[in-house]
């Protein structure tokens, strides 16, 4: 299966080409980066030069992937517009991955309580935790630096961002860095997905943004 992964949620973003076998891992065809701040206009083009380079039309698409966040309202939203616009077009299944979801892959290794952490800007953090070891769900908050402190103790904390792992260090916690996700990685995820059945039609694709906007917030001060 042809999967085709958008991640546009940070500063910088990429998208992967994958070939996906079923009861195996995905063998990823390329990865090209993205530059934030000219998502909507680079992301397009880039998809059809990438399908193009490796022999490939759009209707070879079997399948897409994108990172739902959280992140950048901007970005995602790019992203997620790709996306829906793409799979509806080709009638193709779509899987949506958390951001904290990709974190908590790299724990594989790693033994006790896990949590995945991102920086969430405004002195917050995202944080991501298994409801329960049987199912793998991560129930994900927006927490203050305080907040966070209090959960995170007695668990190692995951996290691609070094405001985090300062923050989870002076406090004397367990912290385990990793490199931040790309969108090869949540390729595989979403691999995984498809092949249980966890896809979304475009019309169901949300943004995963944990936090509301700014125009949220001050039409509900106003």
């Amino acid at each position: 299966m042809l999967i085709l992964t958008v991640d546009t949620s940070g500063k910088y973003g990429s998208i992967a080409l994958a070939s996906c076998v079923p009861e195996a891992d995905c063998r990823i065809l390329e990865v090209v980066a993205l530059t934030g701040g000219t998502f909507s206009a680079e992301l397009v083009p880039q998809i059809m030069a990438l399908l193009q380079k490796h022999g490939f039309g759009k209707g070879d698409i079997e399948a897409f992937a994108v990172a739902s966040g959280p992140g950048s309202f901007t970005g995602l939203r790019v992203g997620l517009a790709a996306i829906k616009a793409l799979a509806e077009v080709l009638q193709k299944p779509i899987a949506a991955v958390s951001l904290l979801e990709a974190v908590m892959a790299a724990t594989v290794m790693l033994e006790g309580k896990i949590m995945a952490a991102l920086d969430a800007g405004r002195a917050e953090i995202y944080l991501g935790e298994p409801e329960s070891p049987a199912t793998g769900v991560l129930r994900e908050r927006l927490l203050s630096k305080e907040e966070f402190l209090g959960a995170a103790k007695g668990a190692t904390v995951v996290t691609p961002d070094i405001s985090i792992i300062q923050i989870v260090r002076a406090a004397g916690l367990q912290v385990h860095e990793v490199e931040r996700p790309r969108s090869d990685t949540i390729a595989r995820i979403a691999w995984k997905k498809i092949q249980s059945g966890e896809i979304v039609a475009p019309e169901n694709l949300d943004a995963n943004y944990i936090r509301r906007s700014d125009a949220e917030i001050f039409a509900k001060i106003k």
